[in-house]
């Protein structure tokens, strides 16, 4: 690589933080090994009131390791995880690595042709699912080239006691599956193991091998895999620590966001496993489990999207609630809006915490972070400073111009976490990941910024979400942010609606917060909010009261949903 000539004005600003990292250069199931060996009595997760102790787990990883080796599984295979945050899918996530495979990390809710697409977009051999989903597995797999299916349930990973609570609740919903069935019970396929001999199950993989495939919109909005290697995700394990120098070897993290979300495996799993923290398994996430399992098992870091946040800021007997505990509270994955992290830090301060929330950004071609406001000092609105060896600057969108500080544009990402491609999309991956004349490889994010002369840098807004109105630019998280200010909202989503002379319209959704109405009183007050804030080519020409707004798979408001409405009904109108 030629020398890096890229300009760094956040050095100054890192405190203890360093600008360069000694990465890890083998497998991520060596790089948690390693701190195996060095804790093996501290706990590695807890699930359900049941702990795994990092020696524990490393067994069971192998234990798993050996049953995929002895059912065919080979270096480079595709192996599809669809899985909640269990222990068996953090063994089976390391083993399908310990064996030189892929792990193929899908959403276990995905509707069938999702899961198909999935299966067939990665050529999987073998999938892995709960006896939950397995209808859907089983009505699809004609279709694609898996040749097995692994069957676990939630219940051989309880505790006795729990087991049993478990079985007279949840369990009595979950169809028996028929004793014909082509699968292999989890139980079954442990045994496995005991054929395999003794050895030849562990392939070496370095750090620029490819081990995980996480799926994305990308920036052209088409569902793509974007391919990780092991270096990708163990240096986000090594960043995440060294940006957080209160973090200590046994540290727990909650672990409620979904392993087949970068945010969910690299930062609340990976990058706690493979550096001596202690995961809080959290398999269905509601508000309520999570205030719950912060306050019984004193969590010291938590991350999560704004919607969360905002979840836990409205549940009822939070008054006695003690997060003194807490280290490190992240938000990421969506735009926390100015409003909201007031209230929420003002909301940590009355629990007793004595920190505040901390945002960052990244992508999933990235793993998920790398960027996040330093402990020491924050700015309003910023999403913070660059991880150690990563890089960021602002250019003119699509090109590789560099703007001057304080000017908009596209903000562009290089550094240890960047993805190796786009699979089975050269062209896409061409056009993403571009090296410039100052020796590094970028990925372009198609997400509008700024940064400020110090280095720190402020998200506008993501460019295919922008409207433009009259020719001018509108960027719907700028105006959400207003809205979300007014009194008597709880939560907005603001769209671009076609328009004959404007070329789109600006339209808002908002959900009230309790107490208020939903009249045209209550319109008039937040579009009069707005007409203070907003640029009149910007201003909502109306605002749709909703009970709820539509949610993505990972909790994020899904915008595009409230798109294809709109558009359906202009199509029915006309």
């Amino acid at each position: 690589m030629s020398q890096i000539t890229a300009k760094t004005p956040w050095k100054d600003f890192m405190g203890e933080v360093p600008m360069h990292l000694d990465y890890f250069e083998g497998s991520m199931f060596e790089a948690v090994e390693k701190v195996a060996k060095q804790y093996p009595n501290q706990i590695a997760f807890d699930f359900m009131g049941k702990s795994t102790t990092y020696r524990q787990m490393i067994m069971e990883i192998e234990r798993c390791a050996k049953a995929l080796k002895t059912i065919g599984i080979r270096e480079n295979d595709k192996v599809t995880i669809a899985m909640p945050n269990c222990p068996q899918a953090i063994f089976l996530f390391y083993a399908v690595n310990l064996v030189g495979a892929i792990a193929n990390m899908i959403h276990p809710l995905s509707a069938e042709k999702e899961i198909e697409f999935y299966l067939n977009e990665s050529e999987s051999v073998l999938a892995i699912t709960l006896d939950q989903f397995y209808d859907k597995f089983e009505r699809i797999r004609q279709n694609t080239k898996v040749v097995n299916i692994v069957i676990a349930s939630v219940k051989d990973a309880l505790s006795k006691p729990i087991k049993a609570g478990y079985m007279l609740t949840a369990g009595r919903k979950i169809e028996k599956i028929p004793a014909d069935a082509p699968v292999l019970m989890w139980k079954d396929f442990l045994r496995l193991s005991r054929s395999c001999f003794y050895k030849t199950y562990k392939v070496e993989r370095h750090g620029s091998d490819p081990a995980v495939i996480l799926y994305s919109g990308g920036t052209t909005g088409t569902t793509k895999g974007i391919v990780l290697t092991n270096r990708n995700f163990n240096a986000l394990g090594q960043q995440i620590v060294a940006t957080n120098p209160m973090f200590r070897p046994g540290d727990k993290m909650l672990a409620a966001m979904p392993l087949f979300h970068g945010f969910g495996l690299g930062v609340c799993v990976h990058s706690m496993l493979s550096q001596g923290g202690r995961c809080i398994l959290i398999p269905r996430f509601t508000p309520k489990s999570y205030a719950k399992q912060i306050t019984k098992y004193r969590c010291n870091f938590i991350a999560g999207v704004p919607t969360l946040y905002e979840a836990l800021l409205r549940l009822p007997g939070m008054e006695r609630a003690d997060f003194s505990s807490l280290k490190g509270v992240f938000s990421g994955g969506d735009s926390l809006s100015i409003e909201l992290k007031k209230k929420f830090d003002k909301f940590l301060y009355d629990h007793k915490a004595v920190i505040q929330v901390r945002e960052g950004y990244g992508t999933t071609e990235t793993v998920t972070a790398c960027c996040l406001t330093p402990p020491h000092m924050h700015k309003e609105g910023s999403i913070g400073i660059p991880f150690p060896d990563t890089y960021i600057k602002i250019v003119e969108p699509g090109t590789d111009k560099e703007l001057p500080y304080g000017e908009e544009g596209e903000i562009l990402l290089a550094g240890p976490t960047v993805m190796k491609e786009y699979m089975k999309h050269p062209d896409e991956t061409a056009n993403t990941l571009r090296t410039h004349a100052d020796g590094l490889t970028w990925v372009y994010t198609g997400d509008l910024g700024s940064m400020d002369s110090e280095g720190f840098v402020f998200f506008k807004g993501r460019a295919k979400r922008m409207i433009i109105s009259s020719g001018y630019n509108v960027y719907p998280a700028q105006i959400e942010n207003i809205i979300d200010a007014h009194e008597a909202v709880q939560m907005s989503c603001v769209i671009g609606v076609p328009d004959a002379y404007k070329m789109q319209k600006v339209k808002a959704f908002v959900k009230l917060n309790p107490g208020f109405e939903a009249n045209d009183e209550t319109k008039q007050a937040i579009l009069a909010h707005c007409a203070k804030h907003v640029a009149k080519y910007a201003m909502p020409y109306d605002v749709e009261f909703r009970d709820e707004l539509p949610k993505t798979l990972v909790g994020k408001v899904a915008y595009r949903i409230l798109e294809e409405e709109e558009l359906a009904k202009i199509a029915q109108a006309s």
